[in-house]
Order: structure tokens, then sequence, then C-alpha cells
């Protein structure tokens, strides 16, 4: 069962989910690339690599119409709002039929969020109209109040737009923060090293926790999404070695859930799933569960040594 977990093979059996996640995904990125009304070149090229990574999909409903009307639509290296609003008007009929559709109307909308934040840092540059923009569309979205992150970023951008001015360090603290919510292996433009060393000065919650300290003696881990470095066996054996207890399930008593860095294509959105989700909530009902990178893991069990 792991070894098939790891080598994917389990993807035959989650197509549809993942023509539902790239579908709103899309959706979110053609948002957020429009959302200060100019697409430059830089947000041409993202959205031309993401949709290369959906090669796979060419043959399938509605990627088969889908991908030929943005590579015709970007074959002049120009994106219009008209080409925008046709792609889109292909993304909403489909989804609309409820027989297509793998998740419900709420993951849709944090899907298509996610895709928006990607939109806009697809260029490297957050300026007040698509602050504004995101803003508008947090609003005309409030189904989605109590779920993880609508909540964290409408209550973000609602402080930073009370005194009606965007400064240079708010917008630096909403880059930092809505690339925690971007898959990193989606992305050729993206400067994620430049966030990095912004995280040096804007330390922002998010998703994983920054720089944290991690125990293992009589502490409980899980894991979700996929390893470069190991196995999930190998996190299962190596845990109780160094002291703690490997569960398979979020629950109560799971002290750190570590991310896995190569992130998972099944993932019900673009950088975290079901179990994340999870640890959310239970986060917010007060329970101390801590979300780890798969890095800060290592790094630790480096420093044991």
């Amino acid at each position: 069962m792991s070894s098939t977990y790891e080598k994917q093979d389990y993807r035959k059996f989650t197509a549809k989910s993942e023509s539902d996640k790239f579908l709103n995904n899309l959706k979110g990125i053609l948002n957020g690339i429009s959302s200060d009304s100019e697409i430059n070149s830089t947000e041409v090229l993202e959205l031309q690599n993401w949709c290369s990574l959906l090669g796979e999909y060419s043959d399938r409903k509605p990627f088969d119409e889908l991908l030929p009307m943005i590579s015709e639509a970007l074959s002049d290296n120009i994106l219009t709002f008209e080409e925008i609003n046709d792609i889109v008007w292909v993304i909403d009929k489909f989804v609309s039929k409820s027989k297509n559709t793998f998740y419900d109307p709420i993951t849709h909308g944090l899907q298509q969020l996610h895709g928006f934040l990607h939109g806009i840092l697809s260029d490297n540059i957050i300026n007040d109209d698509e602050v504004d923009r995101l803003n508008t569309w947090l609003k005309c979205h409030d189904y989605l109040t109590g779920y993880y992150p609508y909540d964290e970023i409408s209550s973000l951008l609602t402080s930073i737009l009370s005194d009606k001015i965007i400064t240079d360090d708010e917008k630096n603290i909403l880059k930092v923060y809505f690339s925690d919510f971007i898959d990193t292996n989606s992305s050729i433009s993206i400067d994620f090293s430049e966030i990095e060393d912004l995280k040096n000065d804007y330390t922002i919650d998010g998703i994983c926790a920054l720089c944290p300290e991690i125990e293992f003696e009589n502490k409980t881990f899980c894991f979700t999404g996929a390893s470069s470095k190991a196995a999930r066996k190998d996190f299962e054996d190596l845990i109780p070695t160094l002291g703690g207890t490997f569960s398979k399930n979020i629950t109560k008593k799971v002290d750190y859930l570590i991310i896995g860095d190569n992130g998972n294509l099944c993932w019900a959105y673009s950088c975290y799933g079901r179990k994340v989700e999870q640890a959310v909530n239970l986060r917010k009902k007060g329970s101390k569960i801590t979300i780890i990178h798969e890095n800060d893991f290592w790094d630790a069990v480096e420093d044991l040594k």
C-alpha cells in the first residue's frame, strides 16, 4: 500500500478530483492576473507554464477544449480581457454541471481563492488595484466565511485597508502570506527566493510554522503529501526511534503534522490537503498541533545526531 502511494499509482482513482481542482485554480489565476486591469508578459509566461503542466489532461473534457483555446489566445503573447472571459465561460459551463464535478461549492471557492493568490503574485508585484479587487472578491464570496484561509486573508485585508493606504511593508506582508498557499512546483515566474528573504523580516502565520521548535520525546507525528527524501514508511519507522509516536490520521493527540516537500497532486488545494485543513480547524478549537515543513523536520533530526 505504501509503495503504491509513493509511486502515485492511486492517481488513476483521483482524475476527477484533480480535474476539478485545476479548473478552479485556473479560473482563480485568470482573475488574479487580470485583477489590476493589466496583463503583462510575465503573467502571460506564468499562465503558459501552468497550462503546460496539464499536458496529460489534454484529451479529457473540458481540457481538450480549454488548452487549445488558451494556446490560441496566447499565440501572440498577449492575453485580452475578452479572451479571459471566453475561457472563464467554458470553465463555468463545465463546473456548473454538477454531474461533472467532484468537490462541493465551498471547496471550489477555496480552490479559486488559491488560484487568485497565485495570479496576483505571478509577476512578483502586488499593487493597490489587486488588493482592492481581491477584497471585492472576498466580499462577493462571503459564503466561504468560517473556512481556512478565507477568514485569515479577509481579516488581514481588513486591517491593511483600514487606513485606506497600502504601504510597501503591508504589500510585503501580503506577499509573504499569499506565497504560503501556492505550489512552488507550478510556477516559473514567482520569485520564491525573494519571498524567503522577506520572511526574515515579516513573520506571518500561514500554514507551516517558521523555524519551529521540534521535540520528539513523547510527541505524536503525522505526515501528509509526498517526500523527495523518504517513503512514508520511513517516517513511521524513524519517529519511534527518536522517542515519538507516528499516527496515520489527524487527531487531537497529534503534536506535529509534517508536510512533504513534494506536495501531492491529489491534494484538494494547491499546497495542502484535508489533513492540513483538519489540523488548522483543530488549532482554531484550541489544539496545539504544529504544522511543519519536511525540511524543518529533517533539520531537527540532524540536530539530534
